[in-house]
Parts: C-alpha cells; sequence; structure tokens
C-alpha cells in the first residue's frame, strides 16, 4: 500500500498546483538541475549548433527551462482536469528498501482527490507531450521524432532523482546539521 492515506491526506488547492509549477520550474532544485544539465551539454558540445561557449551554455539553459515549464504546465493543467495531484509525498519512517520503491513508484502514479493512487496521466502525458511540442523550436539536431522519444526518459530519470532528493534529503541535513 503506498502512503498518504486518505484520512491524512488534503487534496491539492489552486494555489498549491499554481506554487508547485513555479516551483518545480524556478525552484533552486531546478536551476541547480538546469546549470547541470546545461553544463554537461556545453562540455560535450550537444548539441553542436549551440556551441561550446557561454552562448551556447546559455541556450542550452534556456531550452532546458522552456521544456520544464511546458511540461510542469501540461501536468498541472491536466491534472486539475482530473484531480491528480502533482506534489510527492515521502514515506518517512518507512523500511530504505520501502522508501526507494516509493520512490520509483511515485514517478508515475498520483494520488487523486480522495487520496488514492492511480496512474500519473497528466505526467503521462506531459512529458512526451512537451517533447514533441518543443521540436517546433529546437534546433535540427534536436527535433527529430527519435529525440523526441528519447527525452521523455531522461524526464522520468530527473523525476526518479527529485523523488529521491526529496525523501531523503531531509535526513540528511537533519543528521548533518542535528536540528
Amino acid at each position: 500500500k503506498l502512503l498518504a492515506p486518505p484520512n491524512q491526506y488534503h487534496p491539492v488547492t489552486g494555489g498549491q498546483r499554481m506554487k508547485w509549477i513555479a516551483y518545480s520550474t524556478l525552484g533552486p532544485k531546478s536551476l541547480l538541475a538546469g546549470i547541470w544539465s546545461a553544463g554537461i551539454g556545453t562540455a560535450r558540445d550537444m548539441p553542436s549548433e549551440y556551441g561550446p561557449h557561454w552562448e551556447g551554455f546559455g541556450d542550452r539553459y534556456g531550452m532546458r527551462l522552456t521544456g520544464i515549464s511546458t511540461s510542469n504546465v501540461m501536468e498541472g493543467g491536466l491534472g486539475a482536469v482530473w484531480g491528480e495531484d502533482p506534489r510527492y509525498f515521502r514515506a518517512a519512517g518507512q523500511s530504505f528498501g520501502r522508501r526507494i520503491e516509493h520512490v520509483f513508484v511515485m514517478a508515475v502514479v498520483a494520488p487523486r482527490r480522495d487520496g488514492h493512487y492511480a496512474p500519473a496521466y497528466a505526467r503521462l502525458i506531459a512529458y512526451p507531450g512537451n517533447n514533441f511540442l518543443s521540436n517546433t523550436w529546437r534546433v535540427p539536431s534536436e527535433s527529430t521524432t527519435t529525440k523526441a522519444l528519447e527525452r521523455p526518459g531522461y524526464a522520468f530519470l530527473g523525476e526518479i532523482a527529485s523523488n529521491t532528493w526529496a525523501e531523503f534529503w531531509p535526513d540528511v541535513h537533519k543528521a548533518v546539521f542535528k536540528k
């Protein structure tokens, strides 16, 4: 059974959903991930149309930011229609193995208004949908069907990484800083 049982769950409000969209796009974790991603792309000069320089880094960073924002708006908007909650809920107090399982499962499921879990259809549509939509403004080497089919895999890996951070960082922070 997944965590956050119905008697403890409070459905996401419209304001919380907007905050989730903004924070997931412009929060420190997302902005730092963008620096990491653009840095790797610049070091590898991929895509080569941007070049291996600061301007190319900026182009890569901007491209990631447009993709993340488009995906988050799609997920938040479709999720509102279907009653899906995009927020991550920790499995604190569970075994390490159970928490790892939770991190992976929560990448593809989401709580509904009544607190039960079901497939995260909004996310499952937003990740590939955003990547095909973004082909309209990507450079030619990145705007192929093959590349658009590859990118959702990276998005789900990013979701798993984000879930892992959300699950374990509070415990690490508490242990390290003794709060």
